[in-house]
Formats: C-alpha cells, structure tokens, sequence
C-alpha cells in the first residue's frame, strides 16, 4: 500500500530542470487561453504563411466563404459548375414550398429559405409541373364543357402544351433578369438598397408559382365564379410572398419608384394569373356546324344543335 506521503499533491520543478535531469522525456506546455491566442496569431504571422493558407485552405477560410455564400466554384463550362444549382435535398424543397405556400408577414422568403443555398432544382420541376397542369386540366375542362353534345368529337389540344411552357418559362426566366437589372442598377444610385443575386430572385418566382398547380386541377370545375375565387385566392398567395421579399430591397429607394416597382411585380403577376384562366379555362365556346338529315321526299332539313 503507498504511503500517505506518496498521494499528496507535489510541485513540480521547471521543465527546464526535468530535462536536465532526463533529457529524453516529453514535456507537453499548456498554455493560457490568451497566450494560446497569441501564439496561434503569432504562426498566423509568420512570412509565408498566409500563401500556404491560400494555396492549401483553412477550416477558418472555408467558414468565412460558406457564411458569406462566397465559395469557390467550379468554372461555368463543367458540369459540377451547374451541379452546384441542383445540390439541394427534399427537406429543403418542401420546406421552401411550405414557406411560398403559408407565408408569414414579416418573414423575408429568401433570407429565411434561400440564401444559405438557392436552388434551380425546385423552380425547374415546379414549372414543368405547372405547365402539364394547365394544359391537361386546359383539355378536361374543355372536354367537360361540351360533354353531352352530340355534334362535339374530342380532340386533343396539344398546342397548349407548348402555349403554357413557353408562357411559364418565358415568365419564370425574363422576369428574374428584368428585376435583376433593375436592383443592380438603382443599387448603383442608392448604396443601401438591398441586392440578391439572380439565382435567389429565380428561386423566389419558381417556388412562389407552387400554388398554381392545385388550383389549376381545380379549375377543372366548370363554374366560372369557383374559379376566379381560386384564381384570386392562389394570386394573394404567390403574390404576398414577392412583395414581402423585394419590398425590403426597394424601400430605401425613392418612395415613387419603390411604389411602381412593387406594383410592376404584382401586376405582371397578376397578368399571369388572369391570362392562364382566360386562355386555358374560359375560351369562348365554339359553335359547331349542324348535322344534315336528308329527308325522304328528297330534300334536306338543317337542324340546329344548341
């Protein structure tokens, strides 16, 4: 059994003169926390050092250009360049739908969902899927019009198709670009607008276009006033959440400008809406041509189909 004396607690000597005594042992310096700081700042210094960090990478360089959404990417001619604007998970997907779907007031769509990591993934699929709808339920809801008439063959219109992709597309894209232009150039006039990039301004209209795809299945209900209530409905909707988002990058700006900008976004938005619903949903009836019965006395009767 040790002795008492054996267990109590000792002073060391120097480091120094535990070397000379044993120069083969191993001494470990526990330094203070300010000393520790000095010390890593002091290596931080040393000549050289900063081009090795450049060249090699640290973990405090990567953290600086992940907060600030400035990593290094790829050159835009290879493919993991355009990867990049896919990398997102589902969690992620319908946490942004969710967001354009219920938004709060207040609560700005991309910095509360965008900004860590803007996606082309979801605006891409939410417009293809857009586009079928409107022109499968186009289709049903004509077909369904005329359903009962004996004159009135079905036949597929896939024009619409092509119509409703080039329309959603054309408005998903050019839309973006024109905002986009717009902010830089009144950010060069006014310094404390805020900007977003044109990816987070795609982002924004591709998801807020979520909620045109249960309304258009559901303007398959041939009643002209349940559809404009959908239409107008699905409109406050996609609309409140552009305007909680490029309101707060306009509103340093000039309050006329500001104004029309915000009323520019709501209006070409709610052009969309009304066009998709006239075009696709209430196109005017077609009146078709009435059968001919030939009569037995030789002459032919004209009878009209209403």
């Amino acid at each position: 059994m040790a002795a008492v004396d054996d267990l109590k607690f000792r002073e060391f000597d120097d480091a120094a003169h535990l070397l000379a005594a044993n120069p083969d042992a191993t001494t470990i310096s526990i330094d203070e926390p300010a000393e520790a700081h000095k010390n890593q700042h002091s290596r931080r210094q040393e000549p050289g050092r900063e081009e090795d960090d450049e060249l090699l990478g640290t973990d405090d360089s990567d953290k600086t250009e992940l907060l600030a959404g400035q990593k290094k990417s790829a050159p835009f001619w290879t493919f993991e360049y355009y990867q990049t604007f896919f990398d997102v998970d589902t969690y992620q997907v319908l946490d942004r739908i969710k967001g354009s779907v219920f938004p709060v007031p207040g609560r700005n769509f991309v910095r509360l969902y965008v900004r860590s990591n803007p996606d082309l993934y979801g605006p891409f699929w939410i417009c293809a899927t857009l586009v079928f709808a409107i022109a499968v339920s186009g289709n049903l809801s004509n077909f369904f019009i005329h359903l009962g008439r004996p004159t009135y063959r079905y036949v597929p219109e896939f024009r619409k198709v092509s119509i409703a992709a080039t329309t959603i597309y054309a408005y998903a894209w050019l839309v973006p670009l024109a905002l986009w232009g717009f902010l830089m150039w009144r950010n060069s006039k006014v310094m404390n607008i805020v900007s977003y990039s044109f990816l987070e301004i795609v982002c924004v209209y591709g998801y807020s276009l979520f909620v045109y795809i249960p309304t258009a299945i559901l303007w398959i209900i041939p009643q002209k006033v349940v559809r404009w209530v959908l239409m107008i409905f699905s409109l406050c909707l996609s609309g409140s959440v552009l305007v909680m988002t490029f309101w707060p990058a306009v509103r340093d700006d000039n309050r006329r400008i500001a104004l029309a900008t915000v009323g520019t976004i709501v209006l070409l938005h709610a052009l969309l809406s009304v066009g998709c619903l006239a075009y696709f949903f209430d196109a005017p009836e077609v009146d078709f041509p009435a059968p001919i019965i030939p009569a037995h006395n030789g002459t032919t009767l004209i009878t009209k189909v209403k």
